[in-house]
């Protein structure tokens, strides 16, 4: 598809819409007179079409009509109220080969189905594949990492259509929809283990005598520092943390104290609450 011809209208327009919207006009993967945006709150589309001269609306029908793309970007308890709405609105049809996105934390594409398919013949079915996607915060700095699962009805064009939109604010990995609980506790709530992490440091750093900035300083670098290693080395974790403890030497105080208080497990154990959390969240 050319540049020209993709259009990719957002149904919601907070944070997560923003960073999307944002990169595909940073990547040049759409253009910004391309990209509709829906919101009710107006007070939210003014600044985005300020900022990047997208097109703004308080239509969500007129979204999803008009684009060739569309991204579900309401809060999870929003959902049915909007997508009922606009499948019961009037001139709601599928005339044209379109994909419906869903970036909505826990709303499995059966949830979406009923409500989007009912009121569409079969064959205007095929024509509006859907796919679930998990995108993390990380993507406001073009760092994301996303997980997608699509329907029954989504082509290979189309899944490929996705991976390039969602490659624009990161990296893309596909799976069975059952993973998606876990793909949440990964790195939907992945960056919040790192934050609590740099949290932890820099309350040790101030304990020491550091100041916050400076504090703040040492963390943040360590961390960037630590995943760039970890990322170009090609070595496993385990592997570098041995290198970095020598025996009877100061990481391995620290670390001595981490094991006895089973900090790995109980990291463990956290995420696979959070994957718990997320599958009760779905139903």
């Amino acid at each position: 598809m050319q540049l020209e011809e993709l259009t990719v209208g957002f149904i919601g327009a907070g944070n997560m819409a923003e960073a999307i919207a944002g990169a595909l006009i940073s990547a040049n993967t759409a253009l910004a007179s391309n990209i509709l945006m829906a919101d009710i709150d107006e007070g939210r589309l003014k600044p985005m079409a300020k900022a990047y001269a997208v097109k703004t609306t308080t239509d969500n029908l007129d979204v999803f009509v008009r684009s060739k793309v569309v991204v579900l970007a309401v809060k999870p308890q929003k959902v049915a109220e909007v997508v009922s709405a606009l499948a019961q609105g009037p001139g709601y049809a599928v005339a044209a080969r379109k994909q419906f996105i869903s970036i909505c934390a826990g709303v499995r594409i059966e949830k979406l189905e009923s409500m989007l398919y009912p009121p569409l013949s079969e064959e205007d079915r095929k024509r509006l594949p859907i796919i679930r996607v998990m995108p993390n915060t990380p993507a406001l700095v073009l760092e994301g990492m996303s997980a997608m699962s699509p329907n029954r009805n989504a082509t290979a064009e189309d899944l490929d259509l996705a991976r390039t939109l969602l490659e624009s604010m990161g990296r893309v990995l596909s799976f069975e929809e059952t993973l998606l609980d876990a793909v949440t506790a990964m790195s939907g709530s992945g960056p919040a283990y790192l934050f609590y992490l740099a949290e932890s440091l820099e309350r040790a750093g101030e304990k020491l005598g550091f100041s916050g900035p400076e504090a703040r300083t040492l963390t943040l670098q360590t961390l960037k520092g630590a995943v760039a290693l970890l990322e170009k080395s090609g070595d496993a974790p385990e592997a570098l943390r041995r290198k970095v403890t020598s025996p009877g030497g100061t990481t391995q105080a620290a670390t001595d104290v981490l094991d006895a208080a089973k900090v790995m497990e109980t990291v463990v154990e956290a995420v696979c609450a959070a994957a718990r959390r997320s599958k009760e969240l779905s139903r």
